[in-house]
């Protein structure tokens, strides 16, 4: 099963997500997929992480997502965003490159054994990037973003804390 929870920054995707695990697991996993960027973004994760009590178990993995998701575990993976920009900066801002190996992963992902709860950002319907790097990343986040709504059994557009069923 594959539920997918989308929208905008602040919209209430990662307590909306952690309230969903938490009701279909006692012990679910939470997939970090971040690299600590700055003081302020190890403040963020410091945040997150307190939010979370012992029935949580948090794996670390920036790429390799299929690698270490257990079989039959409720998985909580946050981010899409923070995941393709481990891709898009490792791999010179090669969008095509880029999109090659989230497909790859993303199709392992869809043949493990357990229920994953996938959190993504839609940035394309904010303030119009500044950069060709920005723009580009807005477009390959996009069509991620569509490739896991496509194969996800349950879709959710959060906005102002308030769920909306997509599919």
């Amino acid at each position: 099963m594959i539920y997918y929870i989308t929208g905008g920054e602040r919209s209430g995707k990662s307590s909306y997500a952690q309230k969903l695990a938490e009701e279909l697991s006692p012990n679910p996993y939470y997939l970090a997929t971040s690299r600590i960027w700055d003081d302020d973004f190890k403040t963020r994760v410091d945040r997150h992480v307190s939010d979370r009590d012992e029935r949580w178990t948090t794996i670390e993995e920036e790429k390799n997502l299929s690698a270490v998701i257990p079989k039959d575990s409720v998985v909580l993976i946050d981010c899409v965003t923070l995941w393709l920009t481990n891709f898009y900066t490792d791999n010179n801002y090669n969008v095509a490159k880029c999109l090659e190996l989230v497909k790859a992963e993303i199709e392992k992902l869809i043949q493990i054994e357990a229920t994953l709860i996938i959190i993504s950002n839609e940035i394309g319907m904010g303030v119009h990037a500044e950069t060709h790097i920005g723009r580009k990343f807005t477009e390959l986040q996009g069509w991620v973003n569509q490739e896991i709504a496509k194969v996800s059994n349950k879709a959710t557009f959060m906005v102002s804390g308030i769920p909306m069923i997509l599919k």
